[in-house]
């Protein structure tokens, strides 16, 4: 049995703790002021219990609960530096850890799936976890050919935790809502929902993750671990060393960080084009640096496929296009292609030239040849969002945004949010330039012929 709470009353009772204890709080904020402290005294004492209590009942629960606080604590970097502080350290220990399961389970699972004679697959397996995430754990092995191996065990009853957690989440998401300024919390929450199958499926996920170690085996940049064994609720892959990216986030040098961003950015936009596959889960708990074999830079190690997104082609043309003529001040052509789209609801009327000023600040990094990501550029571009009486806000309700674009578009803001906690500078136009369909011209005419040559080539047939 594990120690993952797997009665539904038992999870609800924990998650429905939570906005009580928000409430509580408030009340108990009210008190102190009453009694002579500062508002920005008791706001920061406030802020800070809220998230001990937040993480900690989301990282005790694993499952649906701590798989949507990774996916909250990337967003850190758009919170207000007086309130950000109480939650970055609660948020960067749910990156890379959780309480563990107890050993007896471990060794129950690793006997079911693997058979009673487990251990004659491995010279050494590790009982300690090296990492916990939402639906598992890590343990280090040695696998029995000599390789040294990552073990990933799921939690029992994992499913039924991450759908029960999701939906009572999703009950009061509004109350989770100002955590993140800008962010309407309730989609994340549904896109997390209907992706359950598809994380707890570690078949689904080891091909995933041999497609992109087969297409990054020579790659000087990128480290994809090979798989090594699979079965239902297991998962053997190589082994990397590294440094953790939230380490680097925490501690790491200039040069590090801004080869980690590029890196990453590296990664988030060659993937789909290299493997039609977008890897969807960067949280920085997934990644590593790694040291190249002279010792002279670094690579980016990435781990953890459960969640992808299949994309045949690549990303869509339609987003490389309409950034570059948004930086060319195409306001109407713009417009016409995000109607087209589905952006813009055949309902809706707007002025294309008020698109173009929402769009042009949220691009900024790729109008110019190289960008700096911060904390507070992120803030900047929340606030300017949320704020009820802003142009962009208004105009930010009338979009819509298509299904088929809705985790693209949770992955590239997360990973945003990410380089923005490196503090990182990037040349983020080059990534396009090379990998985004559309986004040169010659690529977009290009493509046009293609799609104007093929009905005339199905004529023929």
């Amino acid at each position: 049995m594990s120690d993952l709470p797997r009665k539904a009353v038992t999870r609800t009772a924990k998650l429905a703790a939570l906005p009580l204890g928000f409430a509580g709080r408030a009340t108990w904020g009210i008190g102190k002021r009453i009694g002579g402290k500062s508002a920005e005294i008791v706001a920061r004492e406030l802020q800070q219990r809220t998230a001990e209590q937040l993480f900690r009942v989301l990282g005790e629960l694993k499952g649906g609960a701590m798989k949507f606080g990774q996916a909250l604590s990337v967003f850190e970097s758009a919170l207000p530096e007086e309130v950000a502080g109480p939650y970055r350290a609660a948020l960067t220990k749910l990156q890379e850890s959780a309480p563990p399961m107890p050993v007896s389970t471990v060794h129950a699972v690793l006997a079911e799936q693997l058979g009673t004679e487990w251990r004659e697959l491995f010279d050494e397996f590790d009982d300690k976890p090296s990492a916990a995430a939402s639906i598992g754990q890590v343990h280090r092995a040695v696998w029995h050919d000599g390789r040294n191996v990552a073990v990933k065990v799921q939690y029992p009853g994992a499913g039924e935790a991450l759908l029960s957690d999701l939906t009572q989440l999703s009950r009061f998401a509004r109350l989770l809502g100002p955590l993140i300024p800008g962010m309407d919390i309730k989609p994340l929450i549904t896109e997390l929902r209907d992706r359950v199958s598809e994380e707890l499926d570690y078949e689904l996920e080891a091909q995933a993750q041999q497609a992109h170690a087969a297409e990054f085996a020579d790659d000087p940049d990128v480290v994809v671990p090979d798989v090594v064994h699979q079965s239902d609720q297991v998962l053997v892959t190589e082994w990397i060393d590294g440094i953790p990216l939230a380490d680097v986030i925490s501690g790491g040098t200039v040069a590090e960080r801004d080869r980690a961003g590029q890196l990453l950015a590296r990664f988030l936009f060659s993937g789909p084009a290299r493997t039609g596959l977008l890897h969807a889960d960067p949280h920085p708990g997934n990644f590593r640096l790694l040291p190249t074999a002279d010792g002279e830079d670094w690579r980016l190690g990435v781990l953890d496929f459960g969640t992808v997104d299949r994309l045949p082609g690549g990303l869509p043309g339609t987003i490389g296009r309409s950034l570059r003529m948004t930086i060319e001040g195409e306001a109407e052509a713009v417009y016409e292609l995000l109607c087209e789209e589905g952006f813009v609801k055949e309902t809706i009327d707007l002025d294309p030239e008020s698109v173009l000023e929402y769009l042009l600040p949220i691009i900024e990094p790729v109008q110019v040849d190289e960008f700096t990501f911060t904390r507070g550029w992120m803030r900047a571009q929340a606030a300017r969002i949320a704020d009820l009486r802003s142009p962009a806000h208004q105009l930010g309700k009338q979009l819509n945004l298509p299904p088929s674009y809705l985790l693209i578009h949770r992955v590239t803001l997360s990973t945003i949010g990410v380089l923005c906690q490196l503090g990182a500078t990037v040349r983020l136009r080059d990534e396009l330039e090379r990998w985004m369909p559309g986004f040169l011209l010659a690529d977009a005419l290009e493509a046009e012929e293609e799609e104007e040559e093929l009905p005339s080539a199905e004529a023929r047939v």
